[in-house]
């Protein structure tokens, strides 16, 4: 195998490992500790622009006429909707010790959080459809909007957000990067389409933006990890539940969107999360140790898309048939 087909193969891997590695890199090596913040800086400005960057190479591969809610969409958010409120049940009515109540915590917010905005470039590359699953996360991203503000503060009285506050908080730390590269790629559609056909074909680039921008988050990641003072086994315990709340919705996602002939899409949609806003809600509403769940989340999510796409590489692309 050439160093370019490894790097390809295995994009996902390597950008964990790189992300992980430089985390470390800079907490031991004193001779950079004048350089991190300065760093720190850089990470939280170069996420969101390497997102929208991506995104907008994938937008520039979709057709308008495709953005239609299918069935698979409302199956996927009652599922969504009803996992989450199980689980608000439990933590609401049932005498929990604090170890547990944080575990249920976690996998609350890892079961209402909505879909990554980065899934449609992961979904174009297995070959599922970015357009479905772009209205998708438009739909769930306006579904936690409403629940966490009504919800969380029942489960932890001590969140103090109006209602209104934490929907326009929500919907603004998303839509930004979703909608405005989707607006960007139509208007140069109508607009310049010698541009548009350019970057339409340069979209691939957008998964390897996409490497160093998961890079970038695994970083952030480790680090929250490193600095948690919860308990070894509380972590293990939190990060076993993340696990299974994401084999859970993969496994759900792609057995609803077999039967709807669209599993690639529907199980990205369903599957992988956005992590950086699920550890925001947990912080501004839950137990601070809850985000640890979404924490690992990255992980366990990223570790199974790295799967999928070696075993698309070396079985050849899964054709979906036609969505009903």
């Amino acid at each position: 195998m050439t160093l370019t087909g490894f790097i390809k193969d295995w994009t996902l891997p390597i950008a964990m490992a790189v992300g992980a590695g430089c985390y470390f890199l800079f907490h031991y090596a004193g001779f950079l500790a004048p350089l991190k913040p300065a760093v720190w800086t850089m990470v939280d400005i170069l996420t969101p622009t390497l997102i929208f960057a991506q995104l907008f190479l994938t937008f520039c591969k979709v057709d308008p006429q495709l953005l239609k809610i299918s069935r698979w969409h409302w199956i996927l958010l009652a599922f969504q909707f009803l996992a989450s409120l199980l689980m608000a049940v439990v933590l609401i009515f049932l005498p929990l010790n604090e170890i547990y109540h944080e575990i249920f915590e976690g996998a609350m917010v890892c079961l209402i959080c909505p879909t990554a905005t980065a899934a449609a470039v992961v979904t174009d590359k297995l070959g599922g459809s970015a357009a479905r699953i772009t209205v998708y996360t438009l739909m769930c991203n306006i579904l936690a909007a409403f629940f966490v503000p009504v919800v969380f503060p029942l489960v932890e009285d001590h969140a103090g957000l109006g209602f209104l506050y934490a929907f326009l908080k929500i919907l603004s730390k998303v839509f930004t990067l979703l909608i405005c590269p989707f607006l960007l790629a139509m208007l140069l559609r109508y607009i310049w389409p010698q541009a548009h056909a350019f970057f339409r074909r340069h979209s691939s680039a957008a998964f390897y933006l996409w490497g160093v921008a998961l890079a970038l988050v695994v970083g952030q990641t480790v680090r929250s990890l490193h600095n948690s003072t919860a308990p070894v086994h509380v972590l293990c315990m939190i990060a076993g539940a993340a696990m299974l709340s994401c084999a859970v919705q993969f496994w759900f996602g792609k057995r609803t969107g077999r039967a709807h002939g669209d599993e690639i899409t529907a199980g990205q949609a369903l599957g992988q999360k956005n992590t950086v806003l699920a550890i925001w809600m947990a912080y501004t509403y839950l137990n601070p140790v809850s985000s640890l769940a979404p924490g690992t989340y990255v992980l366990w999510q990223n570790i199974f898309n790295s799967w999928q796409l070696w075993r698309k590489s070396h079985k050849g692309a899964v054709t979906e048939p036609v969505v009903r």
